[in-house]
């Protein structure tokens, strides 16, 4: 393999978390709104890798989505920033941030943000994943599981657990090994809003790792379907008792983009037509 690819391969851990000020603050026992964004596009996204535990940087058209997300979301006052370590989070929220106007804040990091890990699939080609998922679930091929995905009919813990089953190497996580570490990287979200007061929060993760978190939090069957890059999801909790609220929406991608297009519109407005000669 070449050396470009391990070191894409490999999760950052330079950077240091800045410092903020607490500003809006609630009572414990009121709804702490937390709104979970994928990242966006990266690298090995492009080329059609296996991205799990593996990382690589933001593309110009991942920084450009996650500019509209920032755009979209400036309205909503967030005092509390979560991602994992791995840099393509790291960035994603960065830029996010920048688009909000927000430059006092502390981004903290926890590894059960982090996307699945897909062990010996790791950087290979999502076909090659998919064809052998597809073989331990009884399907016909990867784009009859693609299919199936996308229609939101497969189950994203049998998903999980077929390509577990299926990694050559053994070492690819089950649902219940995700689910575990995401619902508590969750669950000390939840905890540090109600001890600090937070009602707003905002999280970047991964797109397996999102779908696993709230599996069995909704039924709504979007939950099934693969999340687009910037997509949220936006979970209520109050009095011990988590709400999904939006499942991989984009409406806060297009409002950021349409607010931005407004902008550059009002800053370079089309020229006036030639005046007309009488003759």
């Amino acid at each position: 393999m070449k050396k470009w690819l391990f070191a894409l391969l490999v999760i950052s851990t330079v950077g240091q978390p800045l410092m903020a000020e607490d500003k809006t603050h609630v009572k414990s026992d009121e709804e702490i709104n937390i709104y979970f964004a994928r990242h966006g596009k990266t690298l090995l996204n492009t080329l059609d890798r296996v991205q799990g535990w593996a990382d690589s940087p933001l593309t110009e058209e991942g920084k450009q989505v996650a500019r509209y997300l920032g755009e979209g979301l400036k309205g909503i006052p967030f005092t509390r920033f979560y991602s994992s370590d791995a840099g393509r989070q790291r960035e994603t929220i960065a830029v996010i941030l920048k688009q909000a106007e927000v430059t006092d804040y502390h981004l903290t990091e926890l590894e059960g943000l982090r996307e699945a890990y897909f062990g010996g699939f790791e950087g290979g080609y999502n076909k090659d994943m998919a064809s052998a998922g597809a073989q331990q679930l009884g399907l016909a091929d990867g784009a009859a599981l693609f299919s199936a995905m996308k229609a939101g009919k497969l189950p994203v813990r049998d998903n999980q657990n077929a390509l577990a089953k299926a990694d050559p190497q053994g070492l690819a996580e089950n649902y219940d090994r995700v689910k575990t570490r995401t619902q508590a990287a969750l669950a000390s979200i939840v905890e540090d809003a109600k001890a600090h007061g937070d009602k707003h929060v905002l999280a970047i993760s991964s797109g397996t790792a999102m779908q696993i978190m709230i599996s069995d939090l909704t039924e709504d069957t979007a939950k099934n379907k693969p999340l687009s890059n910037a997509a949220v999801v936006k979970i209520a909790y109050k009095d011990g008792r988590y709400r999904v609220l939006e499942v991989g929406t984009l409406k806060y991608v297009e409002a950021g983009k349409k607010s931005l297009a407004a902008s550059a519109a009002d800053r370079d407005p089309p020229p006036s037509p030639p005046a007309t000669v009488p003759q």
